[in-house]
């Protein structure tokens, strides 16, 4: 535990981290000492640093045992993003690297890429039975039951490319950099190295999961190397100190760390949940931790299309710009 990253504590109010464990050790008694609040691996809420063994052993000079390093599980890819409003991004691999993508991302390959269909998690060898588990899973957040994997099978350096599905922004994460874990909406997901693990996270309150808009289920990605999501118009990262609270369109949510609070409440009073135009709802999210929001979500694009659709020819009639003056835009 003592050699990972994804530490954080409280310091005159503010969140500091993720850090890795020696710097979080070393900052510890400037911030309080023992009784500082703390986050981390194997930690499940927020906790004083004299309750958690192995940080009371280093603080009181008695170091923790010392554990050996980590091996690194994902492979270490090269990638490039292109474009602007329509992105694609660029992967490239060494000999016997591997890309893992949703069906139907990919874009272009170069001659050494050879391209398989993995039915079930493509991080790890299974048996069926877990295959099928885990298809499953994918099922239930509206994903394909398989994956596809781009293994470079030459002497040399190859290129995969993957575009996104509509007009917006290709986000790379680096998990080992956020605590190893991330939570993102559904469909979010593009690409990721080898050894990432992409399965479901459940929303703990009802409320949230039946008025949130992203649903019962989101998808949480794992693992030590780097993940690409994509997400709709333009997309802000947003730090959150521990108690910082952010209120925000529930479908403009894209990612967030675990340790990110999600919640949802009223739009206000009943006058402006029903003519307001922000929906019956918003999201609460409470840090600390990091957030990735979108300006232009996929189901907002979807809905002025189909009534652009649904208008049709009285676009231009007298009525039709009469009836215009009366929607919102």
């Amino acid at each position: 535990m003592a050699q990972d990253a994804g530490w954080y504590f409280v310091r005159n109010g503010q969140t500091v981290g993720p850090i890795g464990w020696e710097e979080f050790i070393k900052s510890l008694p400037d911030a309080g000492g023992p009784n500082t609040l703390v986050y981390g691996p194997g930690i499940s809420d927020w906790t004083e640093a004299r309750h958690v063994a192995s940080i009371a052993q280093a603080l009181s000079g008695r170091s923790a045992p010392p554990q050996p390093p980590k091996q690194r599980v994902a492979d270490e890819i090269d990638y490039e993003i292109f474009g602007d409003d329509m992105q694609y991004v660029e992967v490239t691999l060494d000999p016997d690297e591997v890309v893992i993508a949703e069906a139907g991302a990919m874009m272009y390959m170069t001659d050494g890429i050879r391209m398989q269909t993995i039915f079930g998690d493509a991080s790890r060898e299974t048996g069926f039975m877990d295959k099928l588990f885990s298809a499953g899973k994918r099922m239930i957040t509206g994903e394909s039951l398989f994956l596809t994997t781009f293994g470079a099978v030459s002497t040399q350096r190859e290129r995969v490319a993957f575009a996104a599905p509509y007009p917006g922004s290709i986000v790379p994460m680096h998990i080992d950099e956020l605590g190893g874990e991330i939570h993102c909406q559904k469909s979010a997901f593009l690409c990721a190295a080898r050894g990432t693990e992409v399965g479901i996270a459940f929303q703990k309150r009802i409320g949230t999961a039946l008025f949130g808009g992203e649903g019962f289920i989101m998808q949480r990605i794992r693992g030590d190397g780097i993940a690409f999501v994509h997400a709709g118009g333009t997309v802000c990262r947003k730090e959150l100190a521990a108690g910082e609270t952010l209120r925000i369109d529930t479908g403009c949510l894209v990612a967030l760390q675990p340790t990110v609070d999600y919640n949802i409440e009223r739009a206000g009073g009943i006058k402006t949940m029903m003519f307001g135009g922000e929906g019956l709802f918003l999201a609460t999210l409470r840090g600390p931790g990091c957030v990735w929001l979108q300006s232009l979500p996929f189901s907002r694009l979807a809905g002025r299309l189909a009534g652009t659709f649904a208008r049709g020819k009285g676009e231009g009639s007298v009525l039709g710009s009469v009836a215009n003056m009366f929607e919102s835009k």
